[in-house]
């Protein structure tokens, strides 16, 4: 069974005091999950060990970062690396998300790097593809994302595949308030999986794990994890209220 997660993404939000609250509200309630349910929580680089020493007790939940260099180590000032997070037993660590894409100029290159070394170091990547609004307009959304796959993930072996999850986020629908139609989601994740399946296979296209990632929330949450091919969500700005993140935490342990 593939496994199904709920990633929250807390990108450039929260001092101390509000991420310690944060994390205390979901640490301190109970889910039925099962055991192919995870949660991932994915905080700044700076509360990192924070969240890993409060959740480390609490089945399921797992410690992302949001980001990763493409060297192991070097005279890069402010950079975090791959074998940095792994020493402080960070599990998951996002590549690609289409803010670092757009304001940091991330290219198709620089990924694949980073992607070999979270593996290399034995981090999960949570690889992001999606297209922005124009290309979703002219209809070309499987071009362009079938092109993020080929020039970032298809150079991996299928056993380095099997450690990453990928996370189709429609550009469109970050922080606007749109989100996609589970019938749009679900073609964008059926045709992801059968990306997967031309370059390596049926059986390891069936065992991907692929979450929705466009403003995501509580109230369209089991809608969409509903469709066959959503394995579970990465949440942006949902994740920063307890209790809605919470609320979506409830609708992955009640999908199958």
């Amino acid at each position: 069974m593939r496994k199904k997660i709920a990633a929250a993404n807390w990108k450039m939000h929260c001092t101390l005091t509000e991420a310690t609250a944060l994390a205390e509200r979901i640490a301190h309630t109970s889910f039925s999950l099962s055991e192919h349910q995870e949660v991932v929580i994915c905080p700044p680089f700076v509360y990192l060990m924070m969240l890993r020493q409060m959740l480390q007790q609490k089945p399921h939940f797992h410690v992302g970062a949001q980001n990763c260099f493409t060297e192991s180590s070097g005279a890069y000032t402010g950079e975090i690396s791959a074998s940095m997070l792994a020493s402080i037993g960070v599990e998951y660590v996002i590549i690609g998300h289409s803010e670092r894409r757009q304001y940091f100029g991330e290219t198709s290159g620089m990924l694949a790097r980073k992607l070999d070394m979270a593996l290399q170091h034995g981090l999960k990547p949570i690889f992001c593809c999606g297209e922005p609004l124009e290309v979703r307009q002219q209809e070309a959304q499987n071009a362009y994302v079938l092109t993020q796959l080929k020039e970032s993930l298809f150079h991996l072996s299928a056993e380095q595949l099997a450690r990453v999850i990928i996370a189709y986020e429609p550009i469109w629908a970050i922080g606007t308030g749109l989100n996609a139609t589970p019938h749009q989601a679900q073609q964008m994740h059926a045709f992801i999986r059968h990306c997967i399946s031309e370059q390596y296979g049926t059986q390891p296209a069936q065992d991907i794990t692929i979450l929705y990632g466009g403003s995501l929330k509580a109230s369209n949450a089991a809608e969409l994890f509903a469709c066959p091919d959503v394995d579970g969500g990465l949440v942006g700005g949902a994740s920063l209220k307890a209790e809605e993140f919470k609320q979506i935490i409830n609708a992955l342990s009640a999908a199958h």
